[in-house]
Formats: C-alpha cells, structure tokens, sequence
C-alpha cells in the first residue's frame, strides 16, 4: 500500500495495530477522521489520552474505574456475600447487561495459559483465596469461558479455596462449551447466571 504522505501512513498504520483492523479498514477510518472537523478529531485523541493516562484499576475487584473503588463494589444495594469471578472488564459488562446478578465481581485479569505463558502467578487469584479467607463470601460464581483455559483456571481456584466453607458454582452450560461471555445472547447469558450449577458437579461431566 504505497502513501503520499508519511503522517498518513503512521496514522493508518497505528490505527491497524488495534484488533480486528486491517490495514485497508485503518485506511478508511483514518481518512474518515480527515474529512471531520479537527475539534472532533482532537476531542478523541484527548478521550484516549486520558483513559490510558488516568484509568485505574479497582482496589477491590480489579475491574476498570476511574476511582479506587468501582462503582459496583461501591454500591450498598449489591449482595457482598457473592462473588462472579470473570476473566476480564467485557465479561462483566455483559453480565451487567442481563441484569441478572446483583453481587459482586472478582476480575482475574485473563485465564491460565501455559502455551501463552500465564500461571496462576500472572492473575488476581491470590486476592481473591484472600476475600474467601476473610470469612464474608459465603459463595462464589466460576463464569469463565467453556474452554480448557477457563475449565483449568476453575479448577485451580476451587483447590486453592477447598479448605473453606464456601460454595463454589459455575455458569450453566447455556453458554455453549469454547464460547466466550461477551458473544452470549443477553437472556441465554442471564439464565445461565440464575440456573447455576454447583462446581463439584461440572467436575463429572
């Protein structure tokens, strides 16, 4: 793809590092930015800037916030006695959107992936056996992805937590086995939430 102009070719070709973009797609969106008012493109630029500069992480859960404590953890209507562990931000956005859950939600940050070189000591797993040893979780919700990464990540956190009077479940398997959360239908995902199984079940499958 030759260009005319060097800024051009930076821009398409930052634009093209983010997932699911291709050059070709970069290209059009670049261009599109072009044709827009500059205040229009200087209000998104300022957007990423501070996001990336002032995003924070929650004390808490570790999912996305702008202050120490999300507003989900800082909510006083949300039942603090369960917990939904999910890999990621997108996961808990797509429970939220079923309204179907109102405890709280324990963000690991990703699943346990030998091949890609994550371990257990790569997630927020260690703060999480901490809430349990804390006695105030009465149970917690495995909602990862029906994949072998998820399936091996549940079952190194029940292991750890094992020795706790807790209960443990998992999602019903509405969610297809290799799917990820966030491509759930919205009432295929609640139900599943609501429909819950106990974890020592899913072992026997």
């Amino acid at each position: 793809m030759e260009f005319s102009s060097k800024l051009l070719e930076r821009a398409v070709y930052e634009m093209s590092q983010l997932p699911g973009i291709g050059k070709r797609t970069a290209l059009r969106l670049v261009l599109h930015m072009l044709k827009q008012p500059k205040d229009q493109t200087v209000a998104l630029v300022e957007a990423l800037q501070s996001m990336r500069q002032d995003v924070k992480f929650c004390k808490s859960c570790h999912n996305i916030s702008d202050v120490e404590l999300c507003e989900i953890c800082s909510n006083p209507n949300r039942n603090e006695d369960i917990i939904c562990v999910v890999e990621d931000i997108r996961d808990v956005m797509a429970i939220e959107n079923t309204s179907s859950f109102k405890g709280l939600y324990h963000v690991l940050g990703g699943k346990i992936s030998p091949i890609d070189g994550i371990g257990p000591h790569d997630l927020n797993i260690e703060s999480l056996v901490g809430k349990v040893k804390e006695g105030k979780v009465k149970e917690l919700i495995f909602a990862l992805s029906s994949t072998m990464e998820g399936d091996t990540t549940n079952f190194y956190i029940y292991k750890k937590i094992q020795g706790f009077k807790i209960l443990t479940s998992t999602i019903a398997r509405g969610v297809s086995v290799g799917d990820e959360l966030e491509y759930a239908d919205e009432i295929t995902l609640g139900r599943s939430i609501i429909n819950r199984i106990p974890f020592e079940s899913s072992l026997k499958n």
